[in-house]
């Protein structure tokens, strides 16, 4: 659920249910039944409700044609994906109908982790959600930057779950890892990472100021979309309140508030 204006609230109604783990068709049907759901409930309240589907990625081509029927047929604002497909990173040249599909009719991504990776060895004290979590968004974010999505298609609108994960906080790492081993890191880049954080969305949820400062830094004012995480114990429990309690200027706060999130959407304030 995202707040995104301190005049009028504004909600993303998206589902994090991607059954990625089942046949291809059954998937679909699921994805199809949320969607439809979905469109109904913004359908009923358009000035309160934008929504993203979900699609069964583990077929790029049902994806593609779901992503247009959910812009074109339903009328919500794009599609939320997982980190992952199964052993598939977003990089996957399989995946390339959707991307062109969601670059054609303009629809938004977000990208949520789940299905952590290194679960099994980390079983205590919710360290998946509280490691393997932020590793996820990183992996997505090294993947479609590393293996050229972003240049392949640079209409896409993304917006990457949880601040980013822990990209911002490793991007040096990241940009060295570039610069010292062109051999592994610029098969399909040359272009240093670090100049692609522009080119997508974060959102806010950081829960500690000093990090939504490295975000500012980072991103920019513009690149970073009011995040709640609702209704889940790890969202903000009063959306944007780390951002209007900050010592932030208001153009900077009212632009995380409202604006990206419309500008990442393709959306105006003025119809809500």
């Amino acid at each position: 659920m995202e707040k995104t204006s301190t005049n009028v609230q504004v909600l993303s109604i998206v589902p994090v249910m991607f059954h990625y783990w089942c046949p291809a068709e059954d998937a679909l049907q699921t994805a199809q039944y949320f969607n439809d759901d979905i469109a109904a409930t913004c359908k009923k309240y358009p000035k309160n409700f934008i929504g993203l589907g979900t699609v069964p990625l583990q077929s790029a081509e049902m994806s593609a044609k779901e992503v247009v029927r959910c812009v074109e047929e339903l009328g919500l604002a794009g599609v939320q994906i997982g980190s992952h497909i199964g052993k598939k990173n977003l990089d996957c040249d399989s995946l390339e109908p959707f991307y062109k599909a969601c670059e054609r009719v303009g629809a938004a991504i977000m990208v949520h982790p789940w299905d952590m990776m290194g679960r099994e060895t980390m079983p205590d004290y919710w360290l998946p959600w509280l490691v393997g979590m932020p590793a996820e968004t990183t992996r997505a974010i090294c993947s479609m930057i590393f293996g050229g999505i972003f240049d392949k298609y640079p209409k896409l609108r993304v917006l990457f779950a949880h601040g980013g994960g822990s990209f911002a906080h490793t991007i040096g790492r990241i940009e060295h890892g570039f610069n010292v081993r062109p051999d592994l890191c610029q098969t399909k880049i040359k272009t240093n990472p670090r100049e692609y954080v522009d080119r997508f969305f974060v959102d806010s949820i950081t829960h500690d100021e000093r990090a939504l400062k490295t975000l500012l830094d980072l991103h920019g004012e513009n690149n970073i979309a009011l995040g709640s995480d609702y209704p889940f114990p790890l969202g903000e429990h009063y959306p944007g309140k780390l951002i209007e309690s900050s010592d932030l200027s208001t153009d900077c706060k009212a632009a995380m508030l409202a604006q990206n999130t419309l500008t990442w959407l393709g959306l105006n304030e003025r119809d809500f």
